[in-house]
């Protein structure tokens, strides 16, 4: 199995969305996520689909550096459960990406 293609399709899924001034890179639900996403709340949602962001250790905690801090999934979840103004539009955008791309499917299949 080739690890680099896994990564070139995972990034397919991706994109940066913007809430206030921070950016984070969620990453689209696939299909088989989908199955499960009408029992999820938006703390699960963005727990699950966030995979990356552009964060100073200011943005993470009181007191930090501007010196940027690489995203960890531990240290993301850390650090989101104080955060629930991000929630709902990070669980948006998530869901709107989603929805664009089942749009974007059925337009392919009636072609």
């Amino acid at each position: 199995m080739s690890k680099a293609l896994i990564e070139k399709i995972l990034r397919a899924r991706e994109q940066a969305v913007t809430v206030g001034e921070r950016t984070f890179t969620i990453r689209r639900p696939t299909d088989a996520d989908a199955v499960g996403m009408s029992s999820m709340q938006p703390f699960d949602f963005v727990r699950k689909f966030v995979v990356g962001w552009n964060l100073t250790e200011l943005d993470v905690i009181p007191g930090g550096g501007a010196e940027p801090v690489a995203f960890h999934p531990e240290l993301w979840a850390e650090w989101i459960v104080d955060r629930p103004d991000l929630w709902t539009p990070l669980a948006t955008a998530i869901f709107d990406a989603y929805a664009a791309h089942a749009d974007k499917r059925k337009a392919a299949e009636k072609n």
